[in-house]
C-alpha cells in the first residue's frame, strides 16, 4: 500500500479538491493524508491570536468570514443535495467547536483545538465528495492513532498498533483518508506535529504499515537543483539520498520539512515528491541509494548571524570549547556552522532571540565579533573526501565572491559556505553555471 500526502495548495480550491479526487481514484488501495486547505491554518492561528489578546469580537469576525468561505466551497463542490447537506452540517459542527473555545481564559490547549479544525474539515469534505462519486472511502481519524509520548516525540508503537487496527476495521474500503499535522499528546490532549507536520504524518504512517512508497504531492515538481526564485533554468533533481534531501530541506528547500523523512529513511521506504498540477512529471525520488560522485543541488539559508570568538589565552585551555557551546545551550540557541583556528572559533546561528545575552557571556572568554545579514550556501551531493575535485569546482565558482566561513567534514553530503546576503544571488547563479551547466 502507498501513502499519498497532499498539501494545502493541492486542496486549496474546489477544483483542486476535484483534481486530487481524480488522481487518487486509480483502483488501488492507499492512505491519503490531507493538510488543511491553503490559508486555513493561518486564519485559525489569527483567530487564536485575537483570543489570546482577549478580543472575542475580532475572533468572531474572522471566524464568520472563514465559515462563509467554506459554505461557498460546499455549494460549489457537491452536486447532490444529500451530500451538500451533510457537508453543511460538518462545517457548522467544526465552527461550533471553534466558538466553544472563545472564552475568557484562552489556553494553548484551546489554540491547538482550533488549529486542528482545518484538517478535520478538509478530510471529511473529501470523504463526502468521494462518496458522492461512488467511491467507497473511509476516514481514519488521526486523533485515534497519531500520538506523541511524554518527550513530544512520535509514539511509534502506539501509531502502528492503532493504525493497523483502524485499517482492519475498514478493510472493505477502497481509499483511506486521514488528517495530517494533528495528533494527541501523551496526556490525551489535542496537539500537533508542528508546521510541516502533514509530511511527518505521512512518513510515520508509512513506516507503521511498511508502505511500498510515500508520495508527497505539492505545487512544484520535486526538489530543484537551485532556488528557482533566484536562478533561472533550474531543474528537478530526479534522485536524492535521504541525507542529501535532509541537508537541502534544512538549508532552505521549503518543499520538504527537515525531520519528516526520518521514519521513512529508517524503514527504508522511498519518498517521491510530486506535483499535483503536473501529475505526469517524474518529480524527485528520495531513497537510501547514492549516485556516486555527483553534485546534486544548491540551497541557501537566509537571516544568518555569524559570531567569532577570538582568544589566544583561552582557546587551547581545557574546556574552552565546552564553555562556549554551553552558552548557546543555556540560551536555547542551536548552532548551524562551526569553524576553528589556533586563536578563534566562529559559529553561525539563525535565531537571534538571545543574541545579546550570548555575546555578553562570550566576552568573558575573548573578543567577540558579530556579522549580521549573512547567508549559508549549501552544496549537496556525494561529497566523500576521496571524490577528488569537487572542492575546487565549488571554490572556483565563487572566486569573485567573498566567503566568510567554509565548513566540510561533518557530513559527506554537504559543503557549507557563509557569504553576505548581498552576494546571495550572484553566488547561486555562479554555482549553477559551474556545477550544472558546464
Amino acid at each position: 500500500m502507498k501513502i499519498l500526502k497532499f498539501g494545502g495548495t493541492s486542496v486549496g480550491s474546489t477544483q483542486r479538491i476535484k483534481d486530487v479526487a481524480k488522481l487518487i481514484c486509480d483502483g488501488t488501495p492507499k492512505i491519503v493524508v490531507l493538510s488543511a486547505m491553503s490559508g486555513t491554518t493561518n486564519t485559525l492561528a489569527e483567530i487564536s491570536g485575537y483570543l489570546y489578546r482577549k478580543n472575542p469580537d475580532g475572533a468572531t469576525e474572522v471566524t464568520n468570514r472563514l465559515e462563509r468561505k467554506y459554505a461557498d466551497i460546499v455549494r460549489e463542490l457537491y452536486s447532490v443535495a444529500e451530500y451538500r447537506q451533510q457537508a453543511d452540517a460538518l462545517v457548522r459542527q467544526r465552527f461550533d467547536c471553534i466558538r466553544t473555545c472563545m472564552k475568557d481564559l484562552f489556553t494553548p490547549f484551546d489554540e491547538k483545538t482550533i488549529l486542528a479544525q482545518g484538517e478535520l474539515l478538509s478530510t471529511h469534505m473529501m470523504h463526502l465528495y468521494l462518496h458522492e462519486k461512488g467511491v467507497k472511502s473511509a476516514v481514519l481519524p488521526a486523533l485515534e492513532f497519531m500520538r506523541t509520548d511524554k518527550n513530544a516525540e512520535p509514539d511509534a508503537a502506539y501509531i502502528k498498533t492503532h493504525l493497523c487496527r483502524l485499517l482492519e476495521e475498514n478493510r472493505d474500503a477502497e481509499l483511506y483518508i486521514t488528517q495530517g499535522f494533528i495528533c494527541l499528546n501523551a496526556y490525551g490532549e489535542i496537539d500537533n506535529l508542528q508546521r510541516g507536520g502533514s509530511d511527518y504524518t505521512a512518513s510515520l504512517a508509512g513506516a507503521a504499515i511498511h508502505a511500498e512508497e510515500i508520495q508527497i504531492w505539492t505545487d512544484i515538481d520535486g526538489m530543484h537543483n537551485n532556488d528557482p526564485r533566484v536562478v533561472e533554468s533550474t531543474a528537478p533533481v530526479r534522485r536524492l539520498h535521504f541525507n542529501e534531501a535532509a541537508e537541502l530541506a534544512y538549508f532552505g528547500a521549503k518543499i520538504l520539512h527537515p525531520t519528516c523523512i526520518l521514519p521513512a529513511r529508517l524503514a527504508n521506504i522511498p519518498v517521491r515528491l510530486l506535483n499535483t498540477m503536473q501529475p505526469e512529471a517524474a518529480g524527485t525520488t528520495i531513497s537510501n541509494e547514492t549516485e556516486k560522485g555527483k553534485i546534486k543541488a544548491v540551497a541557501a539559508k537566509d537571516d544568518i548571524v555569524s559570531i567569532k570568538i577570538k582568544s589566544g589565552r583561552m582557546l587551547l585551555a581545557t574546556g574552552f570549547m565546552r564553555k562556549v557551546f554551553e552558552i548557546f545551550e543555556n540560551n536555547k540557541t542551536p548552532v548551524d556552522m562551526v569553524t576553528t583556528s589556533e586563536v578563534g572559533v566562529s559559529v553561525t546561528i539563525d535565531d537571534c532571540k538571545y543574541l545579546d545575552e550570548i555575546v555578553n557571556e562570550l566576552k568573558k572568554y575573548g573578543t567577540v565579533t558579530v556579522d549580521r545579514d549573512m547567508v549559508i550556501v549549501c552544496v549537496v551531493g556525494d561529497l566523500e573526501w576521496d571524490n577528488v575535485g569537487f572542492e575546487a569546482k565549488i571554490i572556483d565558482a565563487l572566486k569573485d565572491i567573498p566567503v566568510r566561513m567554509i565548513s566540510y567534514g561533518g557530513s559527506n553530503y554537504n559543503v557549507s559556505l557563509l557569504i553576505k546576503a548581498a552576494d546571495k544571488k550572484r553566488a547561486l547563479q555562479a554555482l549553477s553555471e559551474h556545477l550544472f551547466h558546464n
